[in-house]
């Protein structure tokens, strides 16, 4: 591989003017500019990134820890950093804690898994990472970050209510509105909600974005169209009767995997999704466009979530002297419109 020194004999001008083509700094003319670029590309010159970095003092380097990398959510985020970290000049190493693979869901409400994760914030900094961007395979409110490393922390798809670090999630009041308005805008006015859990943040926040599109259409919310479920599709399909039962036209899954469950029920009583009740999910999850008609839902920004952490992060590590505030980010949520909403007349 050529150096720095190669490419300026071959050109014929000193290493300084290499340099500065290399870096884009003004200086040279044009033709001596085209020589210097065409001779780079003959002898295959990549620049030695890491020496660079150690002038500077700077590695230009940020560290990503998964809870999971294998979870639905992570790779689309993950993703999201890169093309940032590659618009920006900035490199990543990544660590995998593999808790979900190791302990299923045990894990979101068992403080005893923190010390894997306090473990692995020690390591990346020991590889001299500039920043850290902790990424969880569900969202959620977590206590296992550790505040005092020294470098800038920001979350992506879990948060510290308290404020400690920058954190960035999806907005589930927005999605669950626009989900809602949407079947409004069908023409349902009884609309019926298989609800996650009754004590998750999900389940709550998304309730208040139901009630919220109800309000501004004008439409009487009846807290009997709510039923609870446990995220599964089995509890989709039996809440899927009883909302039935009490006269809906349309049903707001809070996610894909519970919409699921309408599809079975309707399909029980030879009924179909799309034609006799309308139903829209949450989360865009691959099974959506599996089932028959493919399924409505509000589709999760995590390439977003992924960018706007990057740049968080890349922000308070080059503006280090500046004040952070440390703030939740909500993405908002895209419709992902497919044929299981029919027009009610």
């Amino acid at each position: 591989m050529a150096t720095i020194k190669e490419i300026a004999k071959e050109s014929g001008v000193s290493i300084a003017t290499v340099s500065n083509i290399i870096h884009g700094k003004p200086g040279a003319s044009d033709e001596t500019r085209k020589k210097v670029l065409e001779t780079i590309k003959r002898l295959n010159y990549t620049p030695n990134v890491i020496a660079q970095n150690l002038k500077q003092k700077k590695n230009r380097t940020i560290g990503i820890i998964t809870e999971d990398l294998t979870v639905f959510n992570t790779p689309s985020i993950v993703d999201g950093i890169n093309e940032y970290c590659d618009d920006h000049n900035y490199q990543f190493v990544l660590g995998n804690l593999r808790l979900y693979q190791k302990y299923n869901k045990k894990f979101y409400t068992e403080n005893k898994y923190y010390k894997h994760v306090e473990e692995e914030f020690k390591m990346m900094k020991s590889k001299q990472v500039e920043g850290i961007i902790y990424i969880g395979c569900h969202c959620r409110e977590i206590k296992c970050i550790p505040y005092d490393l020294g470098i800038p922390i920001v979350t992506a798809y879990v948060f510290d209510q308290d404020k400690n670090f920058t954190s960035v999630i999806f907005n589930d009041e927005q999605g669950a509105y626009d989900a809602t308005e949407k079947l409004i805008k069908a023409g349902h006015t009884k609309i019926g909600v298989i609800a996650g859990i009754k004590e998750s943040i999900h389940t709550q926040e998304r309730l208040l974005g139901y009630q919220r599109a109800l309000y501004d259409n004008q439409i009487l919310f009846n807290p009997r169209l709510i039923l609870y479920g446990d995220w599964d599709r089995e509890s989709g399909r039996k809440i899927s009767k009883e909302l039935i039962k009490l006269g809906v036209t349309a049903i707001f899954s809070m996610n894909d995997m519970m919409a699921g469950g309408v599809y079975d029920y309707l399909e029980s009583i030879e009924k179909r999704v799309g034609k006799d009740i309308s139903l829209i999910g949450f989360d865009n999850r691959e099974i959506s466009t599996a089932y028959n008609p493919m399924l409505s839902t509000m589709e999760l920004p995590l390439y977003d979530i992924g960018k706007k952490s990057a740049q968080l992060l890349i922000n308070s590590i080059e503006n280090e002297n500046e004040k952070i505030n440390h703030d939740i980010y909500k993405i908002n949520c895209n419709l992902a419109e497919r044929k299981s909403i029919f027009d009610f007349k």
